[in-house]
């Protein structure tokens, strides 16, 4: 079985972990190891049934084309372990039980918790069987991971006071995005302008629908629909933000294909929710959700992960208060939202208890000027602040929400 081609500009990738380990017999379709490119994680399935001999190790590179196992069919099936069904095998040809796997985030299946939190729980290297949930039949949140470091000795698992160190080969993943980084630094007129969002409209009308909106739609009401929707309506008007250069051209777009950062257990990825103009609420929701969940399992495909026009990235969930983040090349431009963090504001001559988000644009100076950047951002605030400015109709927050 050779490394299949998984994308034009893939040349390597590397053999991550064993599924199946050498000499166990495998069914045909069933996954038999786990591969990493530059932009994605796959699986590679057994062509034929027999007796899996592996030729490549763990943390191998491999040139597409290379040969990574060997199938011996003349292996009989051991006693006792039944034939796959035919049927069930042509509907669903990669489903075939697997109970050597363990899910790539390191957390039993036992466990529940949050994308967010497993997403902390990998790069904080932290026992999930050490923290306590505290959400609906134990499930672990955020804020349960937070709380478990504050005790490092043994959330971590670590003995005080050590001097141990490791080193470990950069992923593929992590090299990609290192280089597209510095590239971005290094080959855009980056700039950042700031300003500040007042949440209580926002919060109090999530907090009015959001039971109702779950129950309708069966997905969660979040801030990302909200800030994705006011993006789209300013990127039409600024279209200058929703473009980008390529050579001597800048090249406009009439859709707004929005990238979403999101922290994966192996590092950074940016998948994309097309058309994101034409969604509704909840199908802005959905479309997060599945995209998270992609990531979080590392299920997410190079499509997926490629053509966005502008990108919006949330560090808040971790706590950041500000930031600035680095454009997404070839995109101009990237939304940074922030936590969100009671503060004392000035509101006709009276001082009031107000929640409010930091938000930055980074962006590149070559295409958009400062005008365009803080009209951009002074448009988005002011949709935020005014939910009812998203749409058009008598009662405009449940059209929002179609409800």
């Amino acid at each position: 079985m050779k490394v299949p081609t998984v994308g034009e500009s893939i040349s390597e990738v590397t053999l991550v972990k064993w599924i199946r380990k050498d000499g166990d017999y495998v069914e045909r379709d069933e996954v038999v190891c786990e591969l990493e490119s530059e932009k994605a994680t796959f699986e590679l399935n057994a062509e034929e049934a027999g007796a899996l001999i592996t030729v490549a190790k763990e943390g191998d590179t491999l040139k597409i084309g290379d040969v990574a196992c060997k199938i011996d069919t003349s292996v009989a099936r051991p006693a006792g372990k039944a034939a796959p069904v035919a049927a069930a095998s042509a509907a669903q040809p990669t489903a075939a039980p697997q109970p050597q796997q363990t899910p790539v985030t390191s957390i039993p299946n036992d466990i529940k918790t949050t994308p967010v939190a497993a997403a902390v729980i990998a790069d904080k290297q932290v026992d999930p069987s050490s923290i306590k949930g505290s959400g609906a039949h134990g499930k672990i949140m955020k804020d349960d991971v937070y709380a478990a470091l504050k005790n490092p000795g043994v959330a971590i698992g670590q003995e005080m006071f050590t001097r141990q160190e490791r080193r470990e080969k950069m992923s593929n993943l992590r090299k990609t995005v290192s280089r597209r980084l510095v590239e971005a630094k290094n080959t855009t007129a980056m700039l950042t302008t700031f300003n500040e969002v007042d949440m209580t409209e926002i919060m109090a009308l999530r907090a009015k629908y959001k039971d109702v909106f779950k129950k309708q739609h069966e997905v969660n009401l979040g801030f990302m629909s909200f800030f994705t929707k006011a993006c789209c309506f300013a990127l039409q008007e600024f279209p200058s933000v929703n473009a980008y250069i390529d050579g001597d051209e800048l090249v406009y777009h009439d859709f707004c294909d929005i990238s979403i950062a999101v922290s994966a257990p192996k590092g950074l990825v940016v998948p994309v929710i097309r058309n994101a103009e034409s969604l509704d609420m909840a199908g802005i929701e959905k479309a997060v959700l599945e995209l998270a969940t992609k990531a979080r399992d590392n299920k997410l495909t190079v499509p997926e992960m490629t053509g966005g026009t502008f990108t919006i990235t949330n560090g808040g969930v971790f706590g950041s208060l500000m930031s600035t983040p680095i454009i997404n090349i070839p995109q101009s431009a990237i939304l940074g939202m922030h936590k969100i963090q009671e503060r004392p504001m000035a509101i006709n001559g009276q001082v009031v208890i107000r929640p409010m988000m930091y938000v930055a644009l980074s962006y590149d100076h070559r295409i958009i000027d400062g005008r365009e950047s803080v009209s951009f951002l002074v448009r988005v605030k002011e949709m935020l602040e005014n939910p009812e400015q998203l749409l058009f109709g008598k009662d405009p927050l449940k059209a929002l929400l179609k409800l």
